[in-house]
């Protein structure tokens, strides 16, 4: 790409032409070539064409809006199925809660992205293979392997609205880190709805109360309830129409909070060494130990996503390379304590499940962190790290397929 753009640095029509083959790879290679096409007409004007901020609001289309609207109102409506047709709420949440948002978020992006009618029919299929196949599944309150599935079927859900955000690209592994970055966008977004529409009921429950109505059952069990199905499609149609929204808010996040997990988790593993407590004895402490290292990968791969987009410097990347060292030893320490648990007391469902995820991680991390090493030695460029957690992600879609289809077969439904 950044020879084909000085070689056509004249040409206005290949320009555009190279621009609308790959946008993100365009817009990345011309900030880096910039400061020394300064003194040319045409490349001033493409600086201030990437770099232009709409600082208005963008609704979309009126079709994208209806679409939001029904889709909206669709999510709330599996969302009462308990209520409309009698069905056990505990059965129902704890197998198909999934299934409240990511069909309608699917459908969005494979509209979005123009995909065609066999993509969309593999998607289709592998939505309808997990919302069949959990509902099929013995009902047993002791079953291992059946919590296992619901909480793996979230995933492998999302994996798949993953496929729906990628489309029919060439660009697989850059659209991939776009996937992550979205998530990180609209978690931003999605939060901010909800703490606008915690302000709105408050209010509103409050000033009905004041004349005389109590109306918090009803709020609650009808607009409470399409409100948080409707809040993560509105908060994803918002940050993909208008990216600027949050486009500058992630990166603070990102800056601020990675420095911030380094620290707290230096301070942690001192803290744990003289507190007497490990995962090697502790079901509870190992289980924490767990949701803190995915947490803290989530956070890696959300700064490595921002960073990629963003200008760099090497306190950042020290930053990225200092968190992944340390998460690996997190890692580490939570692999040898599973290792030990089933050397003492046997192969459980629960302990396969953290031992394989466990692995997966942190092959991902030793990968991610020889990158990092490599740009701060020269040898890559930060890209190549996003390339690398890109090309890394259908790993964990193979897993959640495993855990949630093929584990409760495995260990006869215990």
């Amino acid at each position: 790409m950044k020879d084909q753009i000085l070689l056509n640095l004249d040409n206005p029509g290949q320009l555009e032409s190279l621009y609308r083959a790959d946008k993100p790879a365009f817009r990345r290679t011309f900030k880096t070539l910039y400061p020394e096409l300064q003194d040319n007409v045409l490349a001033r004007f493409w600086h201030e064409r990437l770099n232009f901020s709409n600082e208005e609001i963008s609704w979309g289309s009126s079709k994208d809006l209806l679409f939001v609207v029904i889709a909206s109102l669709f999510a709330g409506l599996i969302a009462k199925i308990p209520a409309l047709f009698a069905v056990n709420e505990d059965f129902f949440y704890s197998r198909n809660i999934g299934f409240v948002v990511f069909p309608a978020l699917m459908i969005y992006f494979a509209r979005k992205n123009k995909m065609g009618l066999g993509s969309v029919a593999m998607l289709a299929g592998a939505m309808f293979s997990g919302l069949v196949y959990i509902n099929l599944l013995p009902d047993s309150k002791t079953s291992d392997t059946l919590t296992l599935s619901c909480i793996h079927l979230v995933l492998f859900l999302w994996s798949v609205l993953s496929f729906a955000f990628v489309g029919d690209r060439s660009n697989v592994g850059e659209m991939r880190l776009g996937f992550l970055k979205y998530n990180g966008d609209v978690v931003v977004m999605t939060g901010l709805i909800f703490i606008s529409g915690g302000i709105l009921t408050a209010i509103t429950i409050n000033l009905f109360a004041l004349i005389g109505f109590r109306i918090e059952e009803f709020y609650f069990q009808y607009i409470g309830v399409f409100g948080l199905a409707a809040a993560p499609i509105v908060g994803t149609y918002l940050t993909q129409t208008n990216p600027q929204l949050v486009g500058k808010v992630s990166p603070v996040i990102a800056k601020i909070f990675s420095p911030l997990v380094l620290v707290m988790l230096v301070v942690y593993l001192i803290a744990m060494v003289y507190s007497g407590k490990d995962p090697y004895n502790d079901r509870e402490f190992l289980l924490i130990f767990n949701a803190l290292l995915i947490g803290v990968m989530a956070i890696i791969f959300f700064s490595v996503a921002e960073t990629t987009r963003i200008s760099k410097s090497q306190a950042e990347v020290w930053v990225l390379l200092l968190l992944s060292v340390v998460t690996i030893i997190v890692n580490g320490i939570a692999l040898s304590a599973i290792l030990f648990r089933i050397s003492e007391w046997g192969i459980t469902p629960n302990r396969a499940a953290v031992l394989g995820s466990n692995v997966l991680i942190l092959i991902n991390l030793v990968l991610v962190t020889a990158q990092i090493y490599k740009v701060l030695t020269q040898k890559t460029d930060i890209t190549e790290v996003g390339q690398t957690i890109g090309y890394y992600l259908p790993v964990y879609f193979v897993w959640t397929i495993i855990v949630t289809f093929v584990f409760p077969l495995i260990f006869g439904f215990k």
